[in-house]
């Protein structure tokens, strides 16, 4: 259960500095969007430390 709640720590922290960077106006800069972008890759690792822990948990 630990590992899911990991994900969604990850989600809340990705949806805040989406938040701060629409905020802040709405011209596209890159630098706002390389970091909504590693908010995802964040999100996404998290996701995949779920897919391993559960399939150690099931395989062994």
């Amino acid at each position: 259960m630990g590992s899911v709640l990991f994900v969604l720590a990850f989600e809340l922290l990705n949806s805040a500095i989406e938040a701060v960077i629409e905020r802040y106006g709405p011209e596209i800069h890159e630098l706002a969007g390389r970091a909504k972008d590693m908010g995802s890759a964040a999100v996404f690792v998290a996701l995949c430390n779920v897919a391993l822990t559960w399939a150690v948990i099931l395989v062994g």
